[in-house]
């Protein structure tokens, strides 16, 4: 175990990832023979760029990183189809940089378009003080017994990409200017800034994600863990005061914590509705089946199909569920038939 000199410690690029812990927590290196575990905090030397060329900081810049540059990560599995499939290493050897939001792990197997992971060399587990690493999990949130808000709606999709994040933020635009204080949170994915600071940007007054909870990623955390983590999202956005939530589940049904969630009656009992976003009709009519098979009630489909009127006809044909463009979503006429208890609408939100 190594005592950390601060300076060295604050020249060191942060990552995302790693926003909840204080820098000032951060005392020591542990560089014995040890197996990380996912969510524990490492300081690492960056060897060879690949397709990640910067570190998103807490802060969101993303900072440009150069060989021999030392940065605070996590480590973390990653299933990401367009992106990486990677794993936590049993050693402290070499391994990859996975996620621009600050996930270290090894890399399986990546997309074809990807010039390969960015190569790094731990250097040390980083601790508190004494020879126990930091993990993630230290600082999140604590329980809350908070009542649920009124309303809580879920996003989920096809796949990366197919459009999940920008329903969150047409339905966080709704609520908002219909009069609801509404609150965003993301509960599995990959450590990133970006969706959350785009709810945010949409008018959310509060946003969450599962960093909160504990975790660099989701990626093969207990279903069970991951739903009681989600619950403690929304009590929490409701004692913030929030009264309508909308979620955000990564990645597409076919992955294996999504498909578990879509069918846990204990996040699904709680539910106003979903949404299912995808960049075709017969994937989105294909999703809203199986949800509705699992007991959803599925309030539309969105997604990038709705850049196609053609894809948007099929999908309404075929399936007999609206297709909602992104103005739409962002239209209080469109969202309040949808809340339990509405809100009454300012002049001001209705442009009247």
């Amino acid at each position: 175990m190594e005592i950390l000199n601060r300076e060295r410690l604050n020249l060191a690029k942060r990552a995302y990832s790693t926003r909840r812990v204080p820098r000032s927590h951060l005392k020591t290196l542990i560089a014995n023979s040890c197996c990380p575990k996912a969510g524990d905090l490492v300081l690492a030397e960056v060897v060879r760029l690949g397709s990640h060329k910067r570190l998103e900081l807490p802060s969101g810049r993303k900072a440009a990183m150069n060989p021999g540059d030392e940065i605070i990560v996590a480590y973390g599995d990653r299933y990401a189809p367009d992106q990486y499939e990677s794993y936590v290493p049993e050693d402290l050897e070499a391994c990859h940089l996975v996620a621009a939001g600050g996930v270290a792990s090894r890399a399986a197997s990546w997309h074809n378009r990807l010039s390969g992971p960015t190569h790094i060399k731990p250097l040390g587990l980083l601790g508190c003080g004494d020879n126990k690493p930091v993990n993630l999990a230290d600082f999140a949130l604590g329980p809350t017994y908070a009542l649920l808000p009124q309303n809580i709606f879920m996003v989920l999709g096809t796949s990366m990409n197919a459009g999940k994040t920008t329903t969150v933020a047409g339905l966080v635009k709704g609520f908002t200017d219909a009069g609801h204080t509404v609150g965003a949170a993301k509960i599995t994915g990959t450590a990133a800034g970006g969706d959350p600071w785009l709810m945010r940007d949409n008018g959310a007054k509060e946003v969450l994600d599962f960093t909160d909870a504990g975790y660099a990623t989701t990626f093969n955390v207990e279903p069970h863990l991951i739903t009681q983590a989600a619950g403690n999202l929304v009590r929490t956005l409701a004692r913030r005061g929030c009264d309508t939530v909308i979620l955000e589940v990564a990645d597409g049904l076919y992955q294996s914590e999504t498909a578990a969630l879509a069918r846990m009656e204990s996040l699904t009992s709680i539910l106003t509705g979903t949404f299912f976003a995808a960049g075709d009709a017969m994937g989105a009519v294909s999703g809203a089946r199986e949800l509705a098979a699992m007991g959803h009630n599925v309030l539309g489909l969105s997604g990038a199909m709705t850049c196609s009127p053609l894809a948007v006809r099929e999908a309404e044909a075929a399936s007999g569920i609206p297709v909602y463009r992104l103005d739409q979503l962002m239209s209080p006429a469109t969202v309040v038939p949808w809340v339990h208890q509405t809100v009454p609408v300012t002049t001001q939100a209705t442009g009247a």
